[in-house]
């Protein structure tokens, strides 16, 4: 340490210019953060029913998509059949210009999009990916993969992305 240099006597760090000399700091602050990150995967991981949840969650944030509001759904609009116990549900999604007629059975669902066009439709659901489906040229599809729990439909229509509402199955 020399008596004749300034920066010496500045306890703020401040060299001869003014300038914080933050280099070095700044460098340990990444590396610091870095072993943060590596010791937290390690010791205390993200489940990956959690993380798939949340890549689930994020894709559903299409800023251009459409919410189709639910129009009809058969087990609250439409009256029971005495004797029949295992029904399909219906259900009748609308927005804008675009519906999906869709229904749900044990065994899986079917439906259509009208006006009738090509599209490709994506089942989503709790923490396991999304079950892909094509609409063919009159807007059918059909899926065998049963549903359980919370459900929405994200259809890929054209340029147009619309996603129903979440319902449980």
């Amino acid at each position: 340490m020399s008596d004749d240099d300034p920066s010496d006597d500045d306890p703020s760090g401040d060299n001869a210019s003014g300038e914080h000399d933050r280099g070095d700091e700044e460098f340990d602050a990444g590396m610091l953060e870095e072993e943060l990150r590596q010791a937290a995967a390690v010791l205390d991981p993200v489940p990956a029913e959690l993380q798939q949840i949340a890549v689930d969650a994020y894709a559903l944030h299409d800023l251009d998509a459409r919410v189709a509001e639910l129009t009809f759904d058969s087990l609250v609009d439409a009256l029971p059949v005495r004797g029949v116990t295992d029904t399909p549900r219906m259900l009748t999604f609308r927005a804008g210009d675009v519906t999906v007629d869709v229904e749900v059975t044990a065994q899986g669902l079917m439906g259509q999009v009208l006006p009738p066009q090509p599209a490709r439709i994506e089942v989503l659901g709790g923490p396991r990916p999304g079950s892909p489906l094509t609409a063919d040229d009159l807007g059918r599809f059909t899926g065998d993969v049963p549903l359980s729990g919370p459900f929405a439909l994200r259809l890929r229509t054209g340029g147009d992305v619309v996603v129903t509402e979440w319902l449980r199955a």
